[in-house]
């Protein structure tokens, strides 16, 4: 059962990866493109993108509520309901929107206690000024995802995603460096062809979701919907944990990036490089987990216990296996995935012994991200916001800054800085990964060889 069950994780995770990669990459476009412009650029995008992605992750882990909500619903067989739960996830979303967009026009706060140059704070300014104005899209298209992904079908989405990258480096291109009656807007061009591109796929989701059969099955522009207390609370009680956590697990690279600043330029680019390969790296083990997670919540809503064992275990083993080869890969070709990014010798001296720890931790990440997801399907998200606290910011933050900054005496010579934060960051997410995997053998007795398939 273990390859039946392996084989119908990953034909609905691979579509989810595709797009997640698609995702991911805009950053990665983003980063080879600013790299090329000069390292003050790089390090502005690297001082705006942390705070984008800790404020956009975190409001849009509260419409992710929907995705387990929807895989439940359909389970059942409660169809009609889950136009109703659609609907009011755009109320949530509008009022996360005016939330979100108020932070990223207002920056300072955050940008200040970095510490950076006044020119580099201007620049991450403008920066995410560009990206305000495309994150209602953002969350928008989110909840289409969310949807999606809870009806076991992530092809619409991975097109639309797809699709948005292919104009990624025209778009880019023309912003950053002018043309066309648009002024040169270096980095923050980035920015804005995001905010573009954002808004068209909202665009064509929202066209696509109309002319498709879920329009009848579902019933999702049947009718208008005002706010509905109980349901919003349930959609709240389930997300919030959820964006939370989110915010905690990116926050935490954030966080690294501000102390990393103080560093100076050269080390806050190798952090930047090194965060945006574990970033990429972190979408297969991410995207198995949505699958799982689907799968599951779908067994539990119809309310198939021994599938929901048997898919949970199964999954944890999927996914170790996955992350070791990974592992592996990262060790041998750590020169060569530098040289993708830059060749600044300087900034490639610094990188290379991060490069070596992301490759430590890829199964402790994996593991955690697969075990949270699980007991997310289960609507289980309390426990791991607790988990992730303690872990990520207690060990990891709390672990960098005392490794880096305050007792920079622990550390081997010459690995000072920002290497100092990235093991901490690896213990971290070791920790993250046994508790979660403790709660989980607690809530879910594991399964018998014979009963697993293995």
């Amino acid at each position: 059962m273990f390859w039946q069950d392996a084989r119908s994780i990953l034909m609905l995770a691979w579509p989810i990866f595709i797009g997640q990669i698609a995702v991911v990459t805009f950053g990665a476009i983003d980063t080879v493109m600013v790299a090329r412009v000069s390292t003050t650029e790089l390090a502005a995008l690297a001082l705006g993108a942390a705070i984008y992605i800790s404020v956009y992750m975190g409001l849009a882990g509260v419409l992710q509520a929907l995705s387990p909500i929807t895989a439940q619903l359909l389970g059942g067989g409660h169809h009609h309901e889950i136009g109703e739960q659609v609907r009011q996830s755009v109320w949530l979303a509008c009022v996360l929107a005016l939330i979100g967009m108020c932070v990223l026009f207002f920056p300072y706060p955050f940008l200040s206690f970095s510490q950076a140059d006044p020119q580099l704070i201007s620049k991450a300014t403008h920066y995410l000024h560009m990206l305000a104005f495309g994150l209602p899209a953002a969350l928008g298209f989110r909840i289409y995802s969310a949807l999606n992904n809870g009806l076991a079908r992530p092809l619409r989405v991975t097109i639309l995603q797809f699709c948005s990258l292919m104009l990624k480096v025209p778009l880019n291109t023309w912003f950053m460096f002018g043309g066309l009656g648009v002024p040169a807007m270096g980095g923050a061009g980035c920015a804005l062809a995001s905010s573009v591109l954002n808004w068209l796929c909202l665009i064509a989701s929202v066209i696509f979701l109309y002319r498709s059969g879920d329009k009848q099955v579902f019933l999702i522009f049947a009718r208008y919907s005002r706010p509905h207390r109980e349901r919003l609370k349930t959609l709240l009680r389930l997300g919030l944990p959820i964006g939370l956590s989110n915010l905690i697990e990116v926050s935490a690279f954030a966080f690294m990036a501000l102390f990393i600043a103080r560093l100076g330029a050269t080390q806050l680019a190798a952090h930047q490089i090194t965060s945006n390969l574990s970033v990429l790296l972190y979408m297969l083990p991410l995207s198995l987990a949505m699958a799982a997670s689907t799968l599951i919540a779908q067994a539990i809503g119809a309310g198939n216990e021994h599938g929901v064992r048997r898919l949970s275990w199964n999954s944890i083993y999927l996914a170790a296996m996955i992350a070791s080869a990974i592992a592996l890969g990262i060790g041998f070709n750590r020169m060569d995935l530098i040289a993708v990014y830059t060749p600044n010798p300087d900034i490639t001296k610094v990188a290379m012994p991060l490069f070596f720890l992301i490759a430590l931790y890829q199964v402790f990440d994996a593991l955690q991200v697969m075990a949270a997801f699980i007991l997310r399907a289960h609507k289980i998200t309390f426990i791991p916001l607790v988990i992730y606290m303690f872990s990520l910011w207690g060990l990891g933050l709390g672990g960098g800054y005392a490794l880096s900054s305050a007792w920079p005496i622990l550390m081997p010579f010459g690995w000072h800085g920002a290497i100092g934060f990235w093991l901490a960051n690896s213990l971290s997410l070791a920790a993250a990964a046994l508790f979660l995997m403790l709660y989980l053998a607690k809530l879910s007795k594991p399964l018998r060889d014979n009963e697993l398939g293995v």
